[in-house]
């Protein structure tokens, strides 16, 4: 059994003395693990960095095996996002919410967004957008889609200002405004506006919303919280929202 594909690293931990245990987010073949003999040593290492594109290849006996991989590095992205404290903790927040895609289960269009997302990291006016976003797609792939297009309570279409945490729908201004202390504000980024158009207090009340969402239906039925790692990017959102705001 065997098979290629192009990934993006998620993780690599040591296994044993020299080897180390490689997800990847792969385009064809999901989010699949596999050993990489010698991974731990210095040839390897720095190709095996979380957020590196590779050229995979993985073999095994049978396919329920943890097989191996060997992988070509195809675009490093890795080195550069360390330079920069807050695109680090991007990266670092991506690939652990992405540690949630089921193993072994394609999502071509998953995995395109999030190549996406990794390449806008550079530019720190655009990717926390952009990071909002990928997770609503992510929401909606696993099943758990926001329907965001109508009001709720009403079905209208017009001036949706508020998202339901109980529901994932939106809200009109008029069916809304009673409750509102107990809604999310809903950003227009993420129903239509383009994401270099949102101010950073949109894009930190897009983190609460997809952070409510993706805690509720994808970590806690499975015992897990939301990534700390995760945490940590939503709250570093929040304190810059707060400083534009000064």
């Amino acid at each position: 059994m065997e098979w290629r594909d192009e990934g993006i690293v998620l993780s690599a931990r040591t296994y044993g003395e020299s080897g180390a245990i490689l997800e990847l987010f792969t385009r064809e073949h999901g989010r699949h693990l596999g050993l990489v003999r010698g991974g731990a040593g210095r040839r390897h290492k720095s190709a095996l960095q979380a957020g590196n594109s590779l050229a995979a290849h993985w073999r095994a006996r049978l396919a329920e095996h943890l097989g191996t991989y060997t992988a070509e590095l195809m675009k490093p992205r890795a080195g550069l996002l360390m330079e920069d404290a807050f695109s680090l903790t991007g990266l670092s927040a991506a690939c652990a919410v992405a540690g949630v895609i089921p193993e072994r289960e394609a999502h071509p269009a998953l995995y395109e967004g999030f190549e996406l997302l990794l390449d806008t990291m550079e530019d720190p006016d655009i990717w926390p957008a952009v990071f909002v976003r990928w997770e609503l797609g992510l929401l909606q792939e696993l099943g758990f889609g926001l329907d965001l297009g109508q009001c709720a309570a009403t079905g209208s279409r017009d001036d949706l200002v508020y998202v339901s945490p109980r529901s994932g729908g939106a809200v009109s201004r008029a069916a809304g405004d009673p409750y509102k202390e107990r809604l999310f504000r809903l950003p227009q980024f993420l129903i239509g506006a383009q994401a270099g158009a949102a101010t950073p207090d949109d894009v930190a009340e897009g983190f609460r919303i997809t952070g409510h969402f993706l805690d509720r239906h994808l970590f806690t039925p499975h015992g897990r919280h939301l990534p700390d790692a995760r945490i940590r990017l939503a709250e570093r959102v929040f304190t810059r929202s707060r400083a534009e705001a000064i």
